[in-house]
């Protein structure tokens, strides 16, 4: 690990200061992906900027003015996953949030991080972006949204400019009952990155919105709005129609996780069990 300069700013205002006047510096929250670059030197910053313990950064989830939820930047994925709010409306992202490593990793990697990572296979990516999240950035000129599959750009890519920080994740209020799940396919269990992932919606009006992983350069949402997927009078060979013609907007690769060709069988597998446990999850929600 090459040597680098830290600081521990006390404010969102002194850390975006600090990054302007370093422009090759890095924040750190987790810190559970960075700390791997760092370790390899794929990651040369010539300053750390700490923002774990920013006065208006504090970590917490708290509910917006249209009863949807905001997660902090520096909210931990254990935080997350046991939010009796994001249990109750958001269970695709608890699903997600709770098998995001080990639990060591959980209980000091960030929900914020994890999107601005823009891995391919970011696993709390999926369940995001099927709810709408929007990720919050804050700069010199002010607060901005963006919806986090517009935010993510590609491969390790991301909208958020240089003079910017994540300051926090918005998830909107669900605007009718709905199921929602997530599934996972790895080499192993543990600790290993998602060979594929992906997160499925469900909504009364017959609407069921799929986010793929690992299959694309970036987030990859697909809906229908047949209602074929929802309705029980339909035919598994319908229902696997639809979801054939939702995952032929995937393009999967060849790497040392999977062939492409295998990532296309199984993600037509994963759908069908997320599928399966969304539309449960519908019939059982309050109406």
């Amino acid at each position: 690990m090459l040597p680098f300069r830290y600081a521990r700013p006390g404010s969102v205002a002194e850390a975006l200061q600090l990054r302007q006047d370093h422009p090759d510096s890095r924040y750190l929250a987790g810190g559970t992906d960075l700390t791997v670059g760092l370790r390899d030197g794929k990651v040369r910053p010539d300053l750390l900027i700490d923002i774990k313990r920013l006065d208006d950064l504090a970590p917490g989830i708290t509910e917006t003015d249209d009863g949807g939820l905001h997660i902090s930047a520096t909210t931990r994925m254990t935080e997350v996953g046991a939010h009796p709010r994001v249990r109750a409306h958001y269970p695709a992202l608890v699903e997600a949030a709770n098998i995001v490593g080990s639990i060591q990793i959980r209980n000091r990697a960030t929900i914020a991080g994890n999107s601005c990572t823009a891995s391919p296979a970011a696993d709390t990516v999926p369940p995001l972006s099927v709810y709408g999240a929007s990720v919050v950035m804050q700069g010199p000129a002010g607060r901005r949204e963006l919806e986090l599959v517009d935010y993510i750009t590609g491969p390790r890519r991301t909208e958020l400019a240089a003079d910017e920080m994540v300051v926090g994740m918005r998830l909107p209020a669900p605007r009718h009952p709905r199921g929602s799940a997530f599934a996972r396919l790895t080499r192993r269990r543990g600790v290993d990155l998602a060979t594929i992932n992906l997160a499925c919606s469900a909504s009364e009006d017959g609407e069921v919105v799929f986010a793929y992983g690992a299959v694309a350069p970036r987030p990859l949402l697909v809906r229908d709005t047949s209602g074929t997927l929802i309705d029980p009078e339909s035919s598994p060979s319908a229902k696997d129609a639809v979801l054939a013609e939702m995952a032929a907007h995937a393009s999967p690769i060849t790497d040392v996780r999977a062939t492409a060709e295998y990532r296309a069988a199984m993600l037509l597998v994963l759908s069908r069990r997320a599928l399966a446990s969304a539309t449960t999850r519908l019939r059982e929600s309050p109406q």
